[in-house]
């Protein structure tokens, strides 16, 4: 089942917005407090200055009643309400609202000599009080709120203005780059749907970002490298089926001589061995074919055992030599070593050794050798099988094991197998956890070596 999943365009839109608008909302939200914050602090500073110089001026008189009722009318023109109090108790006001800051516990504090500083609530307007002593009594400043911080309304609008522009630009802004990083992914994944459907022509540009450009550049070489693949696979498939057809058409052909009887009866023994030959020569094939198969698969058996190689290789001599002998190479087995104990399974080694053995034997003209040689290197112990025959170009070397590459440039030139055994010694030298590579031997030829890692210790 498969679940909806937004763009990463949406995603990444979304998410920039998000953050916009989050980043604006709490930096109004400090802004606003802040600035009002501020804006109060500066009002009540400047009211209590206010007040000092209108305590300073009543006081300066020479008579103290007169010129505090002198302030009291400066500070209307100011647009301040105030109200002054009397040594006797008598308030004069002509503002309500100043009569009732004025409460009996300020005017004791303001005959006592004491100031007053504060912010209240009068009639559900509110309002900032300053209060000062005079020589004739006091004086009480009221300055209602909302006169007092009528430019910080119009602050907080314009930083409520500048923070929704901001968000609107940053919304512009992650919607552009949104695009710019989905347009390359998006072109990425038609390009891997492409691939996925059978196109090997698909080409994506690099560029975006360095993580999005990385992914386009892996899949142009994935399609370069399944072309290949797909490629040699095809090869080896028509040189199978060649391979397969030809001894095929030999057994077909003389099977219906025979089922004809027109083969004469001192001919039969020759015509049975000719089907006899290809047939073998078809089984081969095929069981080579099952063996590559087997080293494919996901869990091919190994049984490791603690093995000296040095012996294996004598066991390898005692039925390789009489091999050779019989057709005129000379075969020698040099131990550089008198044991090689490892850890892994012979059957294969074994298998490995005698795959390596049946391809030089095919190629080594009579004369001219065939040397396996056990050694050890550090970290690892070789198996190294040379011979004397045509060996390998240097073209040759990083495809050797590639099936039925060689096979196909040199049939017709030199004796050719199946053209899969070499596959299958290079699948078995992974599946024993070495390497074997090919190279120049100083005997003339070929040379493969297998080298097999030390085992950890127990």
């Amino acid at each position: 089942m498969t679940t909806a999943r937004g763009s990463l365009s949406r995603r990444i839109v979304l998410l920039a917005v998000g953050i916009a608008v989050l980043t604006a909302l709490l930096a109004g939200l400090l802004a606003v407090g802040l600035t009002r914050t501020s804006v109060d602090d500066a009002a009540r500073t400047t009211l209590a200055r206010i007040a000092d110089a209108a305590a300073e001026r009543a006081d300066s008189g020479a008579a103290a009643r007169v010129a505090q009722n002198r302030a009291v009318r400066t500070l209307g023109a100011l647009g301040i309400e105030s109200a002054s109090i009397g040594r006797g108790g008598a308030v004069t006001s002509t503002s309500p609202l100043a009569r009732d800051a004025l409460t009996p516990a300020r005017q004791r504090a303001l005959l006592a000599g004491r100031t007053v500083s504060a912010r209240d609530d009068l009639a559900g307007t509110l309002v900032l009080i300053e209060g000062r002593p005079t020589d004739a009594g006091g004086i009480v400043l009221v300055q209602r709120r909302s006169d007092a911080t009528a430019d910080s309304d119009r602050l907080v609008r314009r930083v409520l203005l500048a923070l929704l522009i901001a968000a609107a630009v940053a919304a512009a802004v992650s919607i552009a780059v949104a695009r710019r990083l989905s347009r390359p992914l998006r072109r990425t994944a038609d390009a891997a749907h492409a691939l996925a459907a059978g196109r090997r022509d698909v080409h994506v540009p690099v560029e975006g970002p360095h993580e999005v450009a990385e992914v386009a550049s892996a899949l142009n070489a994935l399609t370069g490298s399944l072309s290949r693949s797909e490629g040699r696979q095809r090869d080896f498939l028509l040189s199978v089926s060649h391979d397969l057809r030809t001894p095929l058409t030999g057994i077909s052909g003389y099977a219906e001589s025979l089922a004809s009887g027109v083969v004469p009866p001192d001919e039969t023994a020759r015509v049975g061995g000719v089907v006899l030959t290809e047939a073998k020569r078809l089984e081969r094939l095929v069981g080579d074919l099952l063996d590559l198969a087997r080293l494919g698969a996901d869990r091919p058996s190994v049984a490791l055992e603690r093995t000296d190689l040095v012996a294996l290789g004598r066991d390898v001599e005692s039925v390789w030599s009489r091999r050779c002998a019989a057709v005129g190479v000379p075969f020698t087995y040099a131990p550089a070593v008198a044991d090689a104990w490892t850890v892994t399974d012979p059957a294969r080694v074994r298998q490995l050794v005698d795959g390596l053995l049946e391809n030089a034997l095919r190629v080594t003209p009579s004369g001219r050798p065939i040397v396996v040689e056990v050694r050890r290197e550090a970290g690892a112990d070789v198996v190294e099988v040379r011979d004397g025959g045509p060996g390998l170009t240097d073209d040759d070397l990083p495809v050797a094991f590639e099936p039925s590459v060689l096979h196909e440039r040199y049939r017709g030139l030199r004796p050719v197998g199946t053209g899969l055994g070499l596959a299958i010694v290079g699948r078995l030298a992974q599946l024993l956890g070495g390497t074997v590579e090919a190279g120049h031997a100083s005997e003339g030829g070929a040379r493969f070596t297998l080298r097999l890692p030390h085992p950890a210790p127990s």
